[in-house]
């Protein structure tokens, strides 16, 4: 093979040649071929293979010097790859097929050797599970970044006041860090998600072979303590038939794209005139071929745009394994296209949205003067009623009945006469108009999770804790 893996002899033929009188037409290959999506877990095949020669050597199926042969070639077709002096062959049903025939280029008979024992089809779950470990690893580094810079956030913004929302009309007071904080609990079950996930996968499907096992005495705990997997799968029909672990992941990372989507939807509409309350940085926006003064939030749109990308990949995958009989079904080969697509989508959309909040200012004066509108007080007017003893289905209705009055004489329910409010219940006493302002409404929240400063300030520690006791080590 030359060194940009030019097919130079027959060891590159398909691995299933010798039943066939003649190769497969070039549009049958092209068609075919995994290649292209597969070829991104080559240094994972490399690994599989090395554990695999340690284990064939160690059952006395090869012998000592053979397997060092192997482990020698498969090392220096890593190295090559690493050091661009080899590049994959793109002609290759697969990367499988790229590795094996490359191997038995580079040392001859002893190559052919390290197939002794497994199929293609426990091969590649193999692959993808080595493939996908390290991926989950990588997305939780970033989520946990993400969930950092939030409390981050939190931490400087505890006292500043900004409407809550619900139905997208003003409902009660809250604090900037009390919603930043919501999101970071959202990406925290992500991160948790995506953990239970990883430790589902961790079960060796190699020595599964077809789908029957293995006559030879191959020993598959051995090879998956090499591989650090925590034990092996306990039936061989299902290794070789199972995709649920990115099944799982896709479905994961459509939570987590949806989490980014609906965060995203919120910082459009808080970067627009009529809200005001973030300004993204100039290098997390766009602006406008014809309108000069425009400042789009295209990041956070395209963000949200793309969670129907991951929605999509997710249900492919399971369309395509829905009606599949056991065992290995070469529809199966879709399945990395899907996964690596919206695997790509979502890391990257979370780097984005992670540097797109933390470059951010936050219009903390327009936030705060924003809480003085929409009778976000009224449900705190109620339970001073309720702390004097009135049935809250009462106070409710008298509370209702202060903010129709307020509407009619279009003020706030603090800027009425007090004589309103002891015409509408003799409860009220003048120091009502200290409890229901902006600031005294959250300070008054102070139940486990409420907006209280309080509150706010054990939210961001248990952040902090759960920051810290899941840091990831290389």
């Amino acid at each position: 093979m030359s060194k940009h893996g030019t097919i130079t002899n027959d060891n590159h033929a398909a691995l299933w040649h010798g039943r066939f009188k003649e190769g497969p037409d070039a549009d049958a290959v092209k068609f075919e071929t995994s290649i292209n999506d597969d070829m991104r877990m080559a240094f994972v095949d490399i690994d599989g293979s090395i554990a695999h020669a340690k284990m064939l050597c160690k059952t006395g199926l090869i012998s000592e010097d053979e397997k060092n042969q192997i482990i020698d070639g498969l090392n220096s077709i890593k190295d090559d790859l690493q050091a661009d002096k080899l590049k994959v062959d793109l002609s290759a049903e697969d990367i499988h097929s790229f590795v094996e025939a490359t191997l038995t280029d580079r040392i001859g008979e002893a190559g052919k050797k390290v197939h002794t024992g497994r199929s293609r089809n426990d091969q590649i779950a193999l692959d993808e599970k080595l493939y996908l470990r390290s991926q989950i690893k990588d997305l939780q580094k970033e989520v946990l970044n993400l969930i950092s810079v939030l409390t981050n956030i939190a931490t400087e913004n505890k006292d500043v006041l900004i409407p809550g929302f619900t139905h997208m009309q003003h409902a009660q007071p809250v604090t900037l860090a009390h919603h930043v904080c919501a999101w970071a609990w959202m990406f925290s079950r992500d991160f948790t998600r995506l953990g239970d996930a990883a430790k589902r996968a961790d079960l060796s499907p190699i020595g599964s072979c077809a789908l029957a096992g293995s006559g030879l005495p191959l020993d598959r705990a051995y090879e998956a303590e090499l591989l650090g997997f925590g034990g092996v799968t306990d039936n061989s029909l299902d290794s070789v038939s199972d995709r649920d672990y990115y099944l799982e992941v896709a479905s994961d990372l459509s939570i987590l794209q949806m989490h980014l989507s609906r965060a995203c939807e919120e910082i459009v509409l808080w970067s627009t005139t009529e809200f005001s309350f973030i300004d993204l940085s100039e290098k997390w926006s766009t602006g406008s071929s014809i309108m000069p003064q425009k400042k789009n939030p295209d990041f956070a749109e395209l963000i949200r745009g793309k969670t129907g990308r991951v929605y999509g990949d997710m249900v492919a995958l399971f369309t395509m394994m829905k009606g599949l009989p056991l065992a290995y079904d070469r529809d199966m080969q879709e399945d990395k296209s899907s996964f690596f697509e919206a695997y790509d989508t979502v890391i990257s959309s979370v780097r984005i949205f992670a540097e797109m909040v933390r470059t951010a200012k936050w219009n903390k004066d327009i936030m705060t003067k924003s809480c003085d509108g929409g009778y976000l007080n009224a449900t705190d007017i109620a339970d001073y009623l309720v702390r004097k003893g009135l049935p809250f289905r009462t106070a409710h209705g008298v509370s209702a009945g202060l903010v129709r009055i307020a509407i009619e004489k279009n003020c706030l329910l603090e800027e009425l006469d007090f004589a309103e409010y002891e015409k509408a219940s003799p409860l009220f006493e003048k120091d009502i108009f200290e409890l229901i302002t902006p600031a005294k409404c959250v300070e008054i929240r102070k139940t486990i999770g409420g907006p209280a400063p309080s509150e706010v300030q054990k939210q961001i520690d248990k952040l902090m804790k759960f920051i810290k006791d899941n840091d990831i080590k290389e």
